[in-house]
Formats: C-alpha cells, sequence, structure tokens
C-alpha cells in the first residue's frame, strides 16, 4: 500500500473518531413513563443527558432573552422545553393542562435527565403525543413508553413516524416488543465505535475462520453474562470505571498487534475484555428503564441484536482484509496493520482521556 494513502487514512480516521461520541451508549433514545394517578397523569420523561443537552443546545432560538447562568433558569427551560413537547389530549381531543414538577437531573441515574409533568383534564385522558419531542431528538429518535394503571397498562415502543398513543387501546404485545429490543441492540453495536474499533483491531492480522469464530465466540459468551447481571441489577459499575476501563481495552489489543500476530489465542483477550463491555452495553439497555416483567425478553432480543451487529462487522470487514491479501500476493500488508492499529489506540487514548475528565467530552 502506498505509505502516502497510508498517511492520508490514518488522518481521515483520526479525525473521524475525534467527532464521534465516546459513550457506550445508544444515543436518541428516550423514555416515558405515563402514571394514572389522583384522575390525572404524571408523564416522566427521561434523557441521556448528553441527548438532552444536544436537543436543548439545537433550539437556544426558543429562549432567546433568558440568562441560563442565574439559579434555577437552566431547569426551568428545560421544563419549558420538554413541556412544549408532550401533549396530552381527552377523549373529545382537547389538549389537557400541565404543569413541570421538576427538571433536572436523574436521582437515580447519574448519566440521565428527567423531566416530570403533571396533566390534568376535565374528561378522562386518552391520548398522548410525543411527536415534537421525538422529531427533536431527531431521524433516528425512539421513545420507551410504559403505562401504569388506566385501562391498559404496559409498554410500547414509538418513534417519529409513529401515531398519537391512544391509551384505550392495547399496547404492542411482548413478542412486539422483542423485535423493538433487538433493533435496539443492533443499533447500540453500529453506534458503539469503541466496541467497533476493539473487534476491528482483534481481527486485523486474522487470515482464517477458525480463529474468528473463536473471537467472537468468547467476546459473545462473556459479555452476554455481565450484559444479564448488570441488566438484572445482580451487578453493576460505576459507568465512568466501566467506559474508562473499555478505552483501555481498545489501546490494549490495538498495541498488541505489534507485538504479536498469533489471532488463534487472542480469543483469551475478548473473553477477559468481554466482560467489560458487557457492562457498557447494559448501559444502553438500562437507559429504557424497561419493566421487571418484561426485562428478561428484551434483555435476550437486545443481547441478540448486538451479536447480528457484531457479526455483520465481521462479515464487512474479513473480506475486506482477504481481498487485500490476494492483492499482496497473500500475505497480510504489515504496514496496513500498524497503520490502523496505530489509528485505533490514538482514539482509545482519547476516548481515555475524555472519560476520565482529562480532555472535555
Amino acid at each position: 500500500m502506498n505509505p502516502l494513502w497510508t498517511r492520508l487514512a490514518a488522518v481521515v480516521l483520526l479525525s473521524l473518531g475525534l467527532l464521534l461520541p465516546a459513550a457506550a451508549h445508544t444515543p436518541d433514545i428516550s423514555t416515558a413513563k405515563l402514571i394514572a394517578k389522583d384522575g390525572g397523569w404524571t408523564v416522566e420523561e427521561g434523557f441521556l443527558a448528553t441527548d438532552l443537552e444536544r436537543m436543548f443546545s439545537e433550539t437556544m432560538n426558543e429562549r432567546p432573552s433568558a440568562d441560563l447562568s442565574a439559579p434555577g433558569v437552566l431547569e426551568e427551560e428545560i421544563g419549558k422545553f420538554v413541556q412544549r413537547r408532550v401533549v396530552m389530549k381527552d377523549a373529545a381531543g382537547r389538549p389537557c393542562a400541565g404543569k413541570v414538577e421538576h427538571a433536572g437531573e436523574d436521582p437515580t441515574n447519574q448519566d440521565s435527565a428527567l423531566v416530570v409533568l403533571r396533566f390534568s383534564c376535565v374528561g378522562e385522558l386518552t391520548v398522548y403525543d410525543a411527536a415534537k419531542l421525538l422529531a427533536a431528538q431527531g431521524p433516528r429518535g425512539k421513545q420507551l413508553v410504559t403505562v401504569t394503571g388506566g385501562s391498559n397498562p404496559g409498554e410500547i415502543m414509538i418513534d417519529g413516524k409513529s401515531p398519537p398513543l391512544d391509551l384505550t387501546k392495547p399496547l404492542q404485545t411482548t413478542w412486539q416488543l422483542m423485535q423493538k429490543f433487538g433493533a435496539a441492540g443492533i443499533e447500540h453495536i453500529l453506534t458503539g465505535y469503541d466496541h467497533i474499533c476493539f473487534l476491528v483491531a482483534v481481527i486485523l492480522w486474522a487470515s482464517r475462520v477458525w480463529p474468528v469464530v473463536k473471537i467472537v465466540t468468547a467476546f459473545t459468551i462473556s459479555h452476554s453474562i455481565t450484559l444479564s447481571l448488570a441488566a438484572l441489577d445482580v451487578v453493576t459499575l460505576p459507568t465512568t470505571l466501566t467506559e474508562s476501563a473499555i478505552a483501555l481495552s481498545i489501546i490494549y489489543v490495538a498495541v498488541e498487534n505489534f507485538f504479536s500476530r498469533d489471532t488463534d489465542k487472542r480469543w483469551r483477550d475478548t473473553f477477559l475484555f468481554g466482560f467489560i463491555h458487557g457492562f457498557g452495553f447494559a448501559s444502553g439497555l438500562k437507559e429504557l428503564n424497561v419493566q421487571q416483567q418484561t426485562i428478561v425478553p428484551a434483555l435476550a432480543s437486545f443481547n441478540i441484536g448486538v451479536e447480528l451487529g457484531q457479526i455483520a462487522i465481521v462479515l464487512a470487514l474479513m473480506p475486506v482484509l482477504l481481498l487485500i491479501d490476494r492483492q499482496t500476493g497473500g500475505k497480510r500488508n504489515e504496514k496496513l496493520v500498524y497503520g490502523a492499529s496505530a489509528v485505533i489506540a490514538l482514539l482509545g487514548a482519547y476516548w481515555l482521556l475524555q472519560r476520565i475528565g482529562v480532555i472535555p467530552a
């Protein structure tokens, strides 16, 4: 491979990496808990804090004169931002009166924000409409809605194309929810750039299928264990610790490529580090605040989605590497592996410094 093109590719990849989110979370997914009580409804809107920060920043034109540095003003404006985008209606289609009861950090999750709204109507509340909120989340915006009380308790996943939610009708079945969680798992791995870098690094020297099968299988077994334990709240680790350890694992496997080409034994690396990555995968599932009665099917389908996304990445990369081998006489190009490994190691170091707070996220 031409050295100039190698250097250019490295610069492009590194520049792209600096623009990618470092957190191992699924972006653009929010939650809503609709709780019927005292003749009205309380709606708890939950967001990944970085998602809400982005949405709020993109709509600064809505509050041109607000002094966000004054005590309590930021929280007040965040509450107004969400309130303007969530509507509940009565049986006659009339919007119900609503007020903000809380806006700020989620006391149960340091990485999340929570806005609590209270709605009351003259008649029965029958419609929940979050279309404007989903639009603010972006084209991939989704929301897991949990309904407690009322005539049809349950869960449903909605997106920007979903109609307003009719609370008088049954919500999604367990099978329908499993399909949604499976899709969320695929999206989580395909947008989890740190996980992708890890997988790419461990197979860069692979030239046969069997070592790759062992690598992927070992990673699947170990991360499935900790994903399950974390999602079921059996074992939990601080998010900063988990994400920092994931960044360290990326650095390790990338640097290892300079000293070892033995892919037959790399399944040991992926098995060990898979335990750490499992906690990262669990964060994406736990953001959805899944109800206890559906946690097992949600966990299973989310994990299957992660595996399908992981297999897709490997199936996309291996033919490219083997094609390059054919162009270079059947031998893996050292400069390609070393160049890609150096870029991945730099990305891992950048994410590590971000996650421990040395550089701003």
